[in-house]
């Protein structure tokens, strides 16, 4: 037990003494760290006011240089000051000079006026006593006077206007004409063809008259079933040796003359032959139709037709219009009509295509009733043809619809030209004596007009006028108003010359 607590006692002793040495041990450290601090803080504060020291140098020394530099910005500014001042001054000078050289201008200006006015005073009176001199030399008032001036003036004005319009129209004309003839020269001579009036077959040889008892039959059967099969009259008349055939439908025709001479060189005559036979030469005649539209647009130069408008092209092989045939014609006015395209700078394509299709409504106007120009252009519409190709169409026959393009221009031109060439068309003489008579009685219809004359087979009218009814101006006037009334009134191909001729003769007698 003793031991125990000499142990312990030990232990506090031991404890207390390391206690108190930790304690004095940690009061060292404290100072030293103190001591540690207080210099370290006296050299911040040494750096410090060093730093100090260093920005207000720095400060000093950016104050003396923007000191500087407005000083020096202030004096800059302070001449430019002094030189806009001086230049104001002597703009200042200048104007005070200005305004003096103007008011002198202005004082010698109103002394010029004052004298103007007594100058014009002075006029004044002078042309008063020159007018009352004059109204007293001619006996006329001045208002008469005028009058009978003006009169005069207007007299001489509207005689050199007349005689101007005529040399600019004369000129024109002249101008017009030669390049018009230069165009349609060049279009003729590029596509001229060889082209004769025609006339469509409706008259079959036979080789003897026996044969006309064969192709009737009998009791009329074989001649009933040919024409209920072809829907064309046969005629066998006294005629030796020919038969007529007679239908307003040409490819009905065409395939009634194919039959009926396959029937002659077969011999075998019957109606069941017949009906196979006719069967045949249809779709032969088909086979030619469609052959013949695609070498149309071939020659023609026109692609992408549709097949049935291929196809009415090929039916106007069978037509003819005053001999000419269709098909041939419509080729011809595509040619004529592009080439004259091609000159004057118009749509080619258009042209030539609606230059092809301006007759494709005569393959179909004996079925379907009005204008073949609209019914072309109405066909040309159903399958897909632009509308400048619509109206060229409609519009090459001036009285069905007016031209509104140039190419609608040149196809009616083209049509006008291929229709009206030497060879190309006929005419009955009973249609060309009222042509010309027509021409002549609307040309005596005008007053004024002595005497008139159709010739050139129609292409010219020439009119001679009273010179004491009609002067020279009223001659102009006439020919326009004549040419307007043969359009109005006639169809005719090509173009008809209108010539007013004006002639005064003095005739006097010596004695």
């Amino acid at each position: 037990m003793g031991d125990y607590v000499l142990i312990l006692v030990i232990s506090v002793v031991v404890f207390a003494i390391a206690f108190v040495l930790g304690y004095f041990f940690k009061q060292i450290a404290l100072r030293d760290q103190m001591r540690a601090a207080a210099e370290n803080a006296a050299r911040m504060i040494a750096d410090a006011t060093a730093k100090q020291k260093e920005l207000l140098l720095e400060a000093k020394d950016e104050a003396l240089r923007l000191r500087t530099a407005v000083e020096a910005e202030l004096r800059e500014r302070r001449g430019d000051l002094q030189r806009q001042e001086r230049r104001l001054q002597q703009r200042e000078e200048n104007l005070d000079r200005k305004v003096e050289a103007t008011e002198k201008r202005e004082r010698a200006i109103q002394q010029r006026e004052k004298e103007i006015e007594g100058l014009r005073a002075e006029v004044e009176g002078l042309k008063k006593l020159q007018r009352q001199e004059l109204e007293r030399i001619s006996g006329l008032t001045q208002d008469q006077a005028k009058e009978t001036l003006l009169l005069t003036i207007e007299e001489e004005v509207k005689q050199d206007a007349g005689r101007r319009v005529r040399e600019i129209e004369q000129a024109a004309k002249e101008e017009a004409d030669h390049r018009a003839r230069g165009v349609v020269a060049l279009a003729i001579q590029r596509c001229a063809a060889d082209q004769v009036a025609e006339s469509t077959v409706s008259v079959v040889p036979l080789p003897n008259d026996e044969m006309k008892g064969r192709i009737i039959g009998r009791e009329g059967r074989n001649i009933r079933a040919l024409e209920s099969a072809t829907g064309v009259d046969l005629i066998i008349d006294d005629t030796p040796d020919a038969v007529t055939l007679s239908g307003f439908d040409p490819v009905r025709r065409e395939v009634a003359r194919l039959a009926l001479n396959k029937l002659i060189l077969d011999g075998r005559i019957h109606p069941a032959r017949i009906e196979e036979v006719v069967q045949k030469a249809r779709a032969e005649v088909d086979t030619t139709i469609r052959e013949e539209g695609e070498q149309a647009a071939f020659k023609a130069n026109v692609h992408g037709l549709h097949p049935e408008l291929i196809r009415l092209l090929g039916r106007l092989k069978y037509r003819t219009s005053y001999g000419q045939n269709v098909l041939l014609h419509s080729i011809e006015v595509a040619l004529l009509a592009a080439t004259m395209a091609t000159e004057l700078g118009a749509d080619v394509t258009t042209a030539r295509t609606a230059g092809l299709l301006h007759d494709i409504g005569k393959a179909v106007d004996h079925e379907v009733e009005g204008p073949h120009a609209l019914i072309g252009a109405d066909l040309a519409k159903r399958f897909g043809k632009s509308p400048k190709i619509v109206h060229a169409i409609a519009a090459h026959h001036a009285d069905q619809e007016e031209p509104q393009t140039v190419e609608a221009v040149l196809v009616q031109a083209a049509d006008a030209i291929s229709g009206a060439r030497p060879g190309a068309r006929r005419e009955t003489v009973e249609s060309y004596i009222k042509r010309l008579e027509a021409l002549e009685n609307i040309a005596n219809s005008f007053g004024g007009v002595e005497k008139s004359f159709a010739i050139q087979a129609g292409r010219e009218v020439r009119i001679l006028v009273k010179p004491e009814e009609v002067d020279d101006l009223l001659a102009v006037r006439l020919a326009r108003d004549i040419v307007k009334k043969i359009e109005d009134s006639l169809e005719y191909p090509g173009q008809i010359k209108v010539t007013v001729v004006r002639e005064t003769r003095a005739v006097d007698y010596a004695k």
